[in-house]
């Protein structure tokens, strides 16, 4: 370490940058400019590796890079969805995002070692590896370290300093996984429901975008889910015997039936009965015992997410926006954490200390620590990265919902350090003609967290004193008639809670998957902020559930996630995660384009009558299916039109990167896929194909239909088709593998295909085979540009 002597430090945003660089420096850097006009380089002195270093810190703005498909992929014209399983993939820079890819070449040449100041999650780690890439590529031999921090304190940032480590290259590969799935899944089904249900529904849908994602959809579902258990909902009329006692004018008690209700009329009208005729009421038991108001856990993501939405009325969405402001500027603990455990070297005393200052909530904060100091009730998950989210500096300067959030914050690391609510449950049992019923009453004894807390309710509820063994006359004994209530639709809290618990994105996405479902006009919200499933979401739901594919529901995308986070602790492989989710959904992928009148009549039920759509049309959405694999680089290969529409040729789906291809000759009238596999190519499976060739050009007493093996096996096909002499791997010239333009054409006979034959000087075009005599009614052209087998 001793030739270091400058160090170049990079955060992911320049909030955090200045931050890190204020407590590293003791508030003594010197600010300079960089490519972008958003992200400064601050430059300070700062005693790292044991000698004294001048540190450069400065940011990125999220990720450098992105992800997209080759060439001509991009284009949604292209080619047919299904490719985009299969084509090729790169990252590239966009143009927003040079200018701080710039700014890292230029400091990076003077540095002798590089510090990733990145999120410490599975983003950061990723936009890390892309700070990396892009200064080795400038300085290949500076060092690379990685700091762990989960907020922005002096003690968090210098112990950061004092324990650097190296980048985990298994996060940041969980974080490709999921990328590139996305692209390919997303773009696929997107490119496919816009293209054809623009054409279906051109009234309802000519501007649509209509995506799909793996976890978007699954979102949706719950939705549409809850949306369609209401409307099935039948409400089912109950009864119940209701017993009132009111022994004065100020006082009155209901007592509930311990048997709930019937939904037996006549049942319930014999115990009524029963009641009426007898209807003293004798008091079975009386019984006081302690209650408590548990006070909250520490505050985690989805936590942060759902209280946030319920008590303060802030999307989830906009809440992380919030939080990460207010974590880049100092004021709280990282936001995005699934840990609900405060970690026993955490300071809570001085935490609490810095909330005394307060108008509001100073007081409270006080008697916290008069009276023993910090007992926060823990939960019990951590993911060994992340503290709760608390505060960590104290501040009153903030306004509107940052405000908010911040206060709410406060509240709650406050009320989650006091002590539960105290108080005291009465229950009284009475007996009517056999009948039990009974009464409970609350006495707020000690309120603690609900003083701070005022999201949570309880209050005192009144019950007169009875005594055991006593009787008295009730005021009234009513039969009452009730119906049972559907349940009501998702609110964003609901909604959260179901993606967590099936494992729907992560606690960073549930805000993002959400948000694109109401852009996509899938689902809105109506007055009391509840969704509702719009046209299209039902219909898309509907659609995909007829074809037997259930995309909406959450086990598929539930696997991936589990998948990613096997991946992300070095468990299971990148690539064996990402071929086999890949694998998975191109088949669901080919199963559901080639049932699309299942998503058309869907979506008809709730847009109007879909337009019926040409041949041609229908042609060019449909899904070629593989006949093999290609032999050299293991893509599928299906059988495709030329492009002037007179003849077929065999390709590889790799196309462009992988030119390999066979080009049936002008004889072959039609070609098809057949669903019959051949016993012996490999590899397992090569399909057989349906063969019509022209009249005349086949020797006679063989029919112009068949089915042969296009994998090599099948000596007569290879005849036919003149692939006999072609080896696999040869290259153009010195084989068969010839094109069919020029005027020095080469042909063979039909018949023989002897190797002799392979030039027009040994053979007369108009004339017969000089081997075997026959007349060029059999003479074939060799059409095939590149046999590979």
């Amino acid at each position: 370490m001793s030739g270091i002597k400058k160090v170049l430090c990079v955060a992911e945003k320049n909030d955090a940058a200045k931050g890190i660089a204020e407590i590293m420096s003791n508030g003594r850097w010197r600010r300079r400019e960089g490519y972008s006009v958003y992200n400064y380089i601050y430059e300070y002195k700062y005693n790292l590796f044991g000698q004294n270093v001048v540190v450069s810190m400065t940011s990125v703005s999220g990720h450098l890079l992105n992800l997209e498909f080759k060439g001509p992929f991009q284009k949604w014209h292209s080619c047919n969805p299904v490719l985009l399983f299969d084509a090729e993939v790169e990252k590239y820079c966009p143009e927003n995002v040079i200018p701080f890819k710039r700014t890292l070449e230029r400091e990076v040449r003077e540095c002798q070692a590089l510090v990733i100041w990145t999120d410490c999650d599975r983003e950061g780690e990723n936009i890390g590896f892309e700070i990396i890439g892009v200064c080795k590529a400038v300085e290949p031999n500076v060092q690379v370290f990685r700091a762990r921090f989960s907020e922005i304190t002096p003690n968090s940032i210098r112990r950061a300093c004092e324990t650097l480590t190296e980048p985990d290259i298994n996060v940041s590969d969980a974080v490709d996984v999921r990328q590139e799935l996305d692209l390919r899944i997303g773009a696929s089904f997107t490119r496919f429901q816009t293209l054809r249900l623009q054409k279906i529904f051109p009234e309802s849908l000519s501007d649509q975008l209509i995506s799909y994602g793996s976890c978007q959809f699954p979102t949706l579902g719950f939705v549409v889910e809850r949306f369609k258990a209401i409307k099935a909902f039948t409400p089912e009329t109950f009864f119940k015997i209701k017993v009132v006692h009111e022994p004065n004018e100020e006082e009155s008690v209901e007592f509930s039936w311990k048997r709930h209700r019937l939904f037996n009329h006549t049942a319930c009208l014999v115990f009524h009965h029963m009641c009426i005729k007898d209807p003293m009421a004798k008091v079975i038991s009386v019984t006081s015992k302690p209650k408590s108001k548990l006070r909250p856990l520490p505050l985690d993501t989805v936590e942060l997410e759902k209280l946030s939405s319920r008590n303060l009325g802030i999307s989830a969405n906009k809440t992380m926006k919030i939080a990460r402001k207010l974590y880049s500027q100092g004021f709280i603990s990282y936001p995005r954490t699934e840990t609900n455990i405060f970690p026993q070297n955490l300071n809570l005393t001085m935490l609490v200390q810095q909330q005394t200052q307060d108008k509001e909530w100073g007081n409270f904060a006080q008697r916290i620590l008069e009276s023993g100091g910090p007992t926060p009730r823990n939960g019990n998950k951590s993911d060994q990265a992340h503290p709760p989210i608390h505060p960590i500096k104290y501040t009153n300067s903030l306004h509107g919902n940052k405000k908010l959030l911040y206060e709410f914050i406060v509240r709650h690391f406050l009320a989650c350090c006091s002590k539960d609510a105290q108080g005291q449950e009465a229950t009284v049992e009475i007996e009517i003609a056999e009948e039990r019923f009974s009464a409970s009453g609350l006495t707020i004894i000690a309120r603690n967290y609900l003083e701070v807390y005022p999201y949570d309710k309880w209050y005192n509820k009144f019950i007169p004193s009875y005594t055991a063994d006593t009787t008295f006359q009730p005021t009234a004994i009513e039969m009452v008639e009730g119906q049972t209530s559907p349940p009501q639709l998702l609110t964003e809290a609901d909604l959260i809670s179901l993606m967590e618990k099936h494992g729907i994105g992560t606690d960073a996405t549930h805000a993002e998957h959400i948000e694109t479902i109401k852009s996509r006009k899938y689902v809105g919200l109506i007055a009391d902020q509840r969704f509702l499933p719009g046209k299209l979401g039902m219909g898309l739901v509907e659609g995909y559930n007829s074809m037997g594919y259930e995309m909406s529901k959450p086990d598929l995308r539930a696997e991936l996630e589990a998948d990613l986070k096997l991946v992300s602790e070095g468990r299971k492989d990148k690539a064996s995660v990402l071929s086999y989710h890949v694998a998975k959904y191109k088949a669901v992928f080919i199963e559901s384009v080639r049932k699309p009148k299942k998503l058309d009549e869907a979506l008809s039920n709730y847009l109007g009558p879909a337009q019926e759509i040409t041949e041609q049309e229908q042609g060019e959405m449909e899904i070629p299916l593989p006949v093999r694999k290609c032999p050299q680089c293991n893509r599928d290969m299906v059988l495709k039109k030329k492009k002037d529409s007179t003849g077929m040729f065999l390709s590889c789906m790799g196309y462009p990167a992988c030119k390999a291809a066979v080009w049936f000759p002008d004889t072959v009238l039609e070609v098809k896929r057949d669903e019959s596999v051949c016993p012996t190519c490999r590899p397992h499976p090569v399909h057989m194909l349906k063969f019509k060739f022209k009249r005349g050009s086949l020797p006679p007493m063989m029919p112009l239909e068949f089915v042969g093996c296009i994998g090599g096996c099948d000596e007569t096909l290879k005849d036919i088709l003149n692939t006999k002499y072609i080896r696999r791997g040869q290259a153009d010239s010195g084989s068969r593998a010839h094109t069919s333009s020029g005027s020095n054409q080469p042909r063979t006979c039909g018949i023989c295909h002897e190797p002799g034959h392979l030039s027009t000087g040994q053979i007369k075009i108009n004339g017969s085979c000089n081997f075997c005599k026959m007349k060029n009614t059999y003479i074939n052209e060799i059409n095939l540009i590149k046999c590979i087998f």
